[in-house]
């Protein structure tokens, strides 16, 4: 499918394109449930994985049709995502789910989050990926879907990322304002993509502890298998293969899901300037990543 690429603004202080503020009012107003629970993350920092893990969780004993008949971005709608002319808006595919839980993505920084999330006392699942590896995984995703804004070459498109010029923003602003909010909010489990990577069993685990859910240790097993990147690659439900707006002459919806493929894209002088940025930009922060593993 032939699509414009978007242009990029200034939303209330956040870089953004239409795609994302275009439903804004419904967005915003959107009715949240008490048992609602929502995948937050920055983009291209796990939110299909964990999307993925929580649905398994949930109703994988109760309904296996539908893991292997709906595709998963039905399944957890992405809340503020409105294209109308090919999909329906994140807030009604939301109001239509008929799960108990339903559960939401959203890529929105913690100040944009809809109220009624925060009333209700929703519990939240925030995933964050070390920023070098997010910048990476962005770049090819931007270079796939047409969607997005146009990447450019990769040495623009690190600078871009690193003065947060991307869409949702700044990588900095919304790791640590998620993380700041974690603070006050007790009902926010905040995950590491690098975690996930060393030990998927022990993540989902600590999962079903937050969540309440006690799943046989067999059934646990069986979904850390489901969720290993190679089979949900292989997976088109996971891997959005009939997703128009993706290029999958360029890449695949999921490409590596690896830790430290950053050292295959930044050049000796990038990565020092990189980590001198970084150390301003993180010096106030509690918050640690991890590069390898």
């Amino acid at each position: 499918m032939d699509l414009p690429r978007p242009e990029m603004f200034d939303f209330h202080g956040v870089h953004m394109t239409h795609y994302f503020t275009d439903n804004w009012e419904k967005v915003q107003n959107f009715k949240a449930r008490p048992n609602d629970i929502v995948v937050a993350t920055y983009p291209k920092s796990g939110t299909t994985w964990v999307s993925y893990i929580l649905d398994l969780l949930h109703f994988r004993q109760t309904d296996a049709e539908r893991e292997n008949t709906v595709p998963l971005d039905e399944r957890v709608p992405f809340l503020e995502f409105f294209m109308p002319s090919l999909y329906t808006p994140g807030t009604e595919m939301a109001d239509m789910l008929s799960t108990t839980p339903r559960i939401i993505k959203t890529h929105l920084p913690v100040q944009f989050m809809p109220k009624s999330f925060w009333e209700q006392s929703c519990r939240i699942v925030y995933v964050a990926r070390n920023a070098k590896d997010n910048v990476v995984s962005y770049f090819h995703f931007d270079c796939t879907e047409k969607i997005q804004p146009e990447p450019g070459d990769w040495k623009s498109f690190l600078q871009r990322f690193k003065d947060g010029k991307m869409v949702f923003g700044s990588w900095y602003d919304h790791v640590c304002g998620w993380w700041e909010k974690k603070q006050m909010y007790s009902n926010i489990h905040y995950m590491f993509f690098e975690d996930l990577v060393e030990d998927t069993g022990r993540e989902i685990r600590g999962l079903c502890s937050f969540l309440g859910l006690s799943p046989s240790e067999d059934e646990r097993e069986k979904i850390r298998g489901a969720v290993q990147f190679d089979v949900m690659k292989a997976n088109p439900l996971t891997n959005l293969e009939d997703d128009t707006t993706l290029d999958f002459s360029i890449s695949q919806f999921m490409r590596k899901g690896k830790v430290g493929d950053w050292k295959n894209h930044f050049t000796v002088a990038q990565n020092e300037q990189f980590d001198e940025h970084y150390k301003q930009m993180m010096k106030n922060a509690t918050l640690q990543f991890r590069t390898e593993i």
